[in-house]
């Protein structure tokens, strides 16, 4: 019988190991100080299946990724840990790329680094994976840092639907689409623009981005919609495929999408599509001598 995870307020009994703090106390979106003894920012690679969790964020009783990493890593670490991410992924959504940091003290880097990611592999769901964690200069920061995301979406307007081994991260389309018309129409949204019309808004964020890529490709009766932008607000790429999809039923034409783009707030009429089709595959980084101007710029953007 597997052992079963102590809650946090039994990890709080926990003793540190020598020379840690309990809790680092380190700002996470700030750079961590590298004093050989003090603190150390790592980078996490992380992956998951969305299908059982309820986003990245921490929620009160809910399985989510941000709780069931930090309670792992608390468990190995033996101290407190606040993670950083690159991109806060919604209810149902998967990774295979996604990135975060974490701050924690020197000693206990040192102590652990060789056998880290085997021992979080232990404490782990089967549903979240870490498959590496390295030094990261103290001035990296995964979400203010990061150059670009890169998402796909993956249906098939198969009449049996998916696959059983990809059920988890294929949407069964019950319609037949007109991919052309979708690549047209995703086209016509390339560029710097306000999402608004395809965001739901967050008090005091920006809905301004820059869509780098939006291709839309048929290999069979698989459909693949591939998203790459500096960065994507709340439910952006999901209404995007969707705003797609209905020009790919005939319900729109293409040129629809991009007439949204002159609105300011969410547009109702453009459906979101289901979670379980979108994967984070990949955050890109400039150089570690520009890690912090990059994040400079990005914080006076997002403000």
């Amino acid at each position: 019988m597997a052992t079963p995870r102590p809650t946090r307020s039994e990890r709080s009994l926990t003793t540190p190991p020598s020379g840690a703090a309990a809790s680092t106390q380190q700002e996470p979106d700030e750079p961590a100080p590298d004093t050989g003894s003090g603190l150390v920012r790592l980078r996490l690679s992380i992956a998951y299946d969305g299908t059982g969790l309820h986003g990245w964020a921490r929620q009160p009783g809910q399985r989510t990724v941000q709780g069931e990493l930090e309670q792992a890593l608390a468990m190995v670490l033996r101290c407190d840990v606040g993670l950083t991410v690159a991109g806060r992924t919604d209810a149902g959504v998967h990774a295979t790329g996604q990135v975060a940091h974490c701050d924690v003290p020197r000693v206990v880097w040192e102590e652990q680094r060789a056998k880290l990611v085997r021992r979080l592999r232990g404490v782990l769901p089967p549903d979240v994976a870490v498959p590496a964690v390295e030094e990261a200069p103290p001035e990296f920061d995964a979400r203010f840092g990061a150059l670009a995301r890169h998402y796909v979406y993956r249906l098939t307007d198969h009449p049996s639907g998916p696959p059983p081994l990809r059920r988890a991260d294929t949407v069964g389309w019950p319609r037949t689409l007109d991919v052309e018309a979708m690549a047209l129409a995703a086209g016509l949204l390339l560029g710097e623009h306000d999402y608004a019309a395809f965001c739901r808004r967050r008090e005091g964020a920006t809905t301004i981005r820059t869509l780098l890529a939006l291709d839309v490709v048929r290999a069979g009766a698989l459909i693949t919609v591939a998203a790459s932008a500096d960065a994507f607000c709340h439910s952006m790429v999901r209404s995007l495929v969707g705003a797609l999809l209905a020009v790919g039923e005939g319900r729109r034409q293409p040129q629809w999408p991009a007439g949204l783009l002159t609105r300011t707030d969410r547009a109702g009429d453009v459906p979101v599509a289901p979670a379980a089709g979108l994967t984070l595959v990949r955050v890109d980084y400039p150089p570690d001598e520009d890690l912090g101007a990059r994040a400079l710029i990005t914080r006076a953007r997002r403000s």
